[in-house]
């Protein structure tokens, strides 16, 4: 692809970023045949390949050109973040790279009215702290039948308790983990699930406190500067633990999982955070990294379920790691129904079941009707946002994949 940026243009880092990623796409469009967006709109616009030349139109045109509106945003504010296209893209184009500076960029030339502002703040606000989420949510749930009915179905019911967890300290072998910050409301049993699982082969979960927010809600939420504060600090916070050999900081949550090993591209130009940022990125673990190389065959179950397993966005594109849980349910005796178009993205994604609720609404249900196609007796996921979000249609039973293994073993 052509680029027409000033000399002026090209001293700027992200104007640098964005063309050598423009310079890459062929316009060949095979990322709209996997584009869910563009599968339900038919409109380029809403999809890869439109949205690259929409950012490149704004990225070269100047400050007051009137050609830049609430449209161009529209159709950014529409994409899913899913980087089902960079799966299918022939020529390597990173997507989601573009995606964060074209959204910044549009943000700054055409500021969002106040209602949709107010929104994106509360969201921040709400979501990043743990104990901050864990009492509204518990504040909504003891009020639930006050709420009004659109709201009152998006409420989640209460959580599965949590158990037990192991000592921290009893396994020479130790990882870390993110605890997250909407899990331990929504699914406090995932991270304690983990903890079990990982004893009985002789690995010790260490939970650091300090750690919040992978950072993640901010930085896609265009308060990007907000988002690298939260790396650095969870970086802060580990790095006493990675010192004293920690082999690996585990994620239960893809979402979290795909961002944090990003933190070393996304802080390679800080001296003072760069290289620790990549060691981090380099001990970032999904926890199917974790598994697919114990012997979890020599595990026994008490109950052999059948279930269909949805695979995250951020697991099999982000982190591409498609197939990888399928393998480990598949070694632990689960039967696993077929799903039909598993490359697609739920609607989660992130916050944008709130910020696009009918789009959303509309992958929720055709991924749930593929799902339960060959009537599994629960679906399984990897990502809490993908977990909440389809359990909120109210149909078949939603969990973590690992709460179910600890929950059927011996």
């Amino acid at each position: 692809m052509q680029t027409h940026f000033t000399d002026a243009d090209r001293q700027k880092p992200h104007i640098q970023e964005a063309e050598r990623i423009l310079r890459t796409c062929v316009h060949c469009g095979f990322c709209n045949a996997t584009c869910p967006t563009y599968q339900l709109l038919g409109d380029e616009r809403d999809g890869p390949r439109g949205r690259i030349y929409l950012m490149k139109e704004l990225l070269e045109s100047r400050d007051d050109d009137d050609q830049v509106t609430e449209e161009t945003r529209l159709h950014l504010d529409r994409c899913l973040s899913c980087r089902n296209c960079e799966t299918t893209c022939p020529s390597g184009v990173e997507y989601h790279k573009l995606l964060d500076i074209g959204r910044a960029e549009i943000d700054r030339r055409v500021p969002r009215p106040m209602a949709e502002r107010a929104q994106r703040y509360a969201l921040r606000k709400m979501l990043v702290d743990p104990k901050r989420f864990k009492a509204l949510l518990t504040l909504g749930q003891t009020f639930k039948p006050l709420v009004p009915g659109k709201l009152r179905s998006k409420m989640p019911p209460a959580p599965v308790d949590a158990g037990q967890r192991p000592d921290s300290q009893r396994h020479p072998r130790k990882v870390l983990i993110l605890e997250g910050c909407v899990q331990p409301g929504l699914s406090p049993n995932t991270n304690a699930a983990t903890a079990r699982l990982l004893d009985r082969l002789g690995i010790s979960v260490t939970p650091i406190s300090e750690a919040g927010c992978c950072g993640a809600i901010d930085f896609h939420l265009n308060a990007q500067d907000d988002g690298r504060a939260r790396m650095r600090a969870n970086i802060d916070a580990w790095w006493p633990q990675i010192e004293q050999g920690a082999e690996a900081i585990v994620q239960t949550a893809s979402g979290c999982g795909a961002f944090v090993k990003e933190y070393g591209d996304m802080l390679k130009d800080d001296p003072a955070y760069a290289e620790k940022a990549q060691k981090v990125s380099a001990l970032a673990k999904d926890i199917v990294e974790i598994l697919r190389d114990e012997p979890v065959e020599e595990l026994q179950l008490k109950e052999h379920q059948r279930l269909a397993f949805h695979c995250p966005c951020t697991l099999q594109h982000a982190q591409k790691l498609n197939g990888a849980v399928e393998g480990v349910l598949s070694k632990l005796g689960f039967s696993l129904t077929p799903v039909k178009d598993a490359h697609l993205c739920c609607g989660s994604a992130g916050t944008y079941s709130v910020t696009q609720p009918e789009l959303a609404t509309q992958l929720r249900n055709n991924k749930l009707d593929a799902l339960e196609a060959s009537n599994p007796e629960v679906i399984v996921t990897a990502n809490i946002g993908c977990q909440a979000h389809l359990a909120s249609a109210n149909r078949t039973p939603v969990r973590h994949w690992v709460e179910v293994v600890d929950a059927a073993l011996v």
